[in-house]
């Protein structure tokens, strides 16, 4: 974890920017009958029941000493989907920096190996050596 809070507390340096990475799955739910809108004396009124709409998985990164963000939806969380977000990362939302310094939990899909299982070998070793990778230590307590 001080590996992290060291990294946190570095300066902001746009040839090699702090870049928190994680994603998640989140359920899509719609409306079974449409709200009924406020009216003088009554708040607008929502049923309780909903549809299920399916699930969508979101990444997201964000620099937090420059403020920037970016967020994308898609079906799935593979090392493949990873490997592509890491690549678009590189290559089109930091193409100027040097190398990234990515701060992300340590999910099995998360790793350079999933960067030579998606691209041939030059790609995969040009993109990883833009990278340092940092992750915070499981914690685990005893007893």
């Amino acid at each position: 974890m001080e590996d992290v809070l060291e990294v946190y507390a570095r300066p902001h340096d746009p040839m090699r920017p702090v870049v928190c990475m994680d994603e998640t799955n989140k359920q899509l739910i719609g409306e079974v009958r449409q709200p009924l809108p406020t009216t003088a004396g009554h708040p607008a009124r929502v049923e309780h029941e909903y549809k299920r709409n399916g699930v969508v998985r979101l990444f997201l990164e964000g620099e937090p000493l420059s403020g920037q963000r970016h967020v994308e939806a898609g079906e799935r969380c593979t090392r493949r989907d990873w490997a592509l977000w890491i690549a678009g990362m590189l290559e089109t939302r930091y193409r100027q920096a040097e190398r990234v310094v990515l701060v992300m939990d340590n999910l099995n899909t998360h790793g350079i190996e999933s960067l030579y299982a998606t691209f041939a070998s030059a790609q995969a070793r040009r993109l990883a050596e833009r990278l340092e990778i940092h992750c915070p230590a499981t914690i685990r307590i005893a007893g």
